[in-house]
């Protein structure tokens, strides 16, 4: 493959610009130069250095975000900053999107791509993945309502009963739950249906992957093991 197009495919801009990158001599491999528009490389674990940073090849980018509150998961945000703010300028030109959102006032785990077949795959409504929220309420939670969200609630609008499973409680104002489902503001509306109020909302754990070890507005790569235990396959 042609550098330029390597460079191109990486999110560092247009052939054109890529291609000036090489003729300025900017970009390195193995620790040489590598001026040459015409010479073809491998992509298959390469690694280049561009302005003295060094980057490896990916043909696709999966991404875990520790979202903090006061981002909204859009490219274009109405209220607050965008969560993209977050991600270095190569992953908005490579088009990495959300898998799903997070409410700009939700925290926690969002993973994020450029792989239009893995995002599919995670919020697919027949796919069912499932995620797990620990969810901070204005009233104490109750066993009352612990059950109720554990068999099903109604939400105004919507088909159907939306029950909720390892539904526990963690002190007095806080519960885990983990929904199969994806429908609007879910949580929130559950929480509501059972009598209570949102006040913090957590997503934890998406599929299988539980949120890494970051602080807020971190982000790291995924592992192979990591997306497959993101999409639930164990």
């Amino acid at each position: 493959m042609l550098l330029e197009k390597i460079l191109q495919s990486q999110g560092f801009g247009s052939r054109k610009y890529c291609q000036q990158l090489i003729k300025n001599g900017y970009v390195s491999i193995d620790g040489e130069v590598a001026d040459d528009l015409k010479k073809q490389f491998s992509s298959e674990n390469l690694e280049f250095s561009l302005f003295g940073e060094t980057y490896q090849y990916r043909e696709k980018v999966y991404l875990a975000l520790k979202k903090p509150k006061g981002f909204e998961c859009s490219h274009q945000p109405h209220h607050h900053q965008s969560v993209f703010s977050l991600l270095p300028e190569i992953m908005i030109q490579r088009g990495v999107q959300a898998i799903g959102r997070l409410d700009q006032d939700t925290t926690g785990l969002l993973l994020l791509t450029d792989d239009g077949k893995y995002l599919q795959a995670l919020t697919h409504p027949r796919k069912h993945v499932p995620k797990v929220y620990h969810v901070t309420t204005i009233d104490p939670v109750t066993p009352e309502q612990i059950e109720m969200l554990s068999q099903g609630v109604s939400l105004h609008q919507e088909k159907g009963l939306f029950a909720a499973t390892d539904v526990a409680i963690l002190e007095t104002h806080q519960l885990t739950m983990t929904i199969h489902q994806g429908v609007y503001h879910q949580v929130k509306r559950m929480i509501a249906a059972v009598g209570n109020k949102v006040e913090a909302l957590h997503r934890h754990q998406v599929g299988q992957l539980v949120l890494p070890e970051l602080e807020d507005g971190e982000w790291v790569y995924l592992s192979e093991q990591q997306k497959q235990l993101a999409q639930n396959i164990i």
